[in-house]
Order: C-alpha cells, then sequence, then structure tokens
C-alpha cells in the first residue's frame, strides 16, 4: 500500500472508487454521499453529525455500542437484529417488547 499522504479535494464532483483502500482519520465536511455504498467497510469509532440519513439501509451490521441521539426516528424500522441489551430512553427494548406481547396475549 502506497505510503499515507493527504489527498484534498474541494468544490469538485468527482465519483471516487475505494477498493482495499485505509481511509481512516479522513474527515469530510459538506459533502454529498447519497446512493454511496460502502460494504465490507470498517467505520467503527466513525462520527457522523449534522447529517440527512432518510432512506437509509443498513445490512449485516455491527452496530453495538452504536449511540443515537436527536434523531428523527419516524418511520424507521428494526427487523430480524440482535437487541439484547439495547434500550430506548432507558428502558430495555426486551422489556418493551414483552409487555407489549403479555398485553396482546391479553387483550387476544
Amino acid at each position: 500500500m502506497d505510503s499515507e499522504h493527504t489527498l484534498k479535494l474541494e468544490n469538485v464532483k468527482r465519483r471516487i472508487e475505494a477498493t482495499t483502500a485505509d481511509l481512516s482519520g479522513s474527515t469530510f465536511t459538506d459533502v454529498n454521499f447519497s446512493a454511496a455504498t460502502f460494504s465490507n467497510a470498517n467505520m467503527a469509532g466513525a462520527r457522523i453529525e449534522d447529517a440527512n440519513l432518510s432512506d437509509w439501509r443498513v445490512r449485516d451490521a455491527n452496530l453495538s455500542g452504536l449511540q443515537i441521539s436527536d434523531a428523527d426516528l419516524r418511520g424507521a424500522s428494526v427487523a430480524e437484529c440482535m437487541t439484547e441489551g439495547m434500550s430506548i430512553d432507558g428502558i430495555l427494548v426486551s422489556e418493551m417488547l414483552a409487555s407489549y406481547r403479555a398485553a396482546r396475549t391479553k387483550a387476544g
């Protein structure tokens, strides 16, 4: 792999294809990533702030330790995921689901 140097792109519209690349420590500010694809990507410790993530699709991803705050989650869905230890506003999702299922059983 090439030695480390900084590639600066400013005020350009360009498509980038990066394969077997180490872009760790890179910064992206005021960048349009719409329709971008990240596959087999290590984004551990990445920060996403002030971003439009509408219509995102995340599949087969390790999101353990993920923190979401001040986010618009209307219409978001989580399916077929491991949720042990996951909480919403400090309430374990497993407890919420157990209460919901118990109430449905009583009502049914």
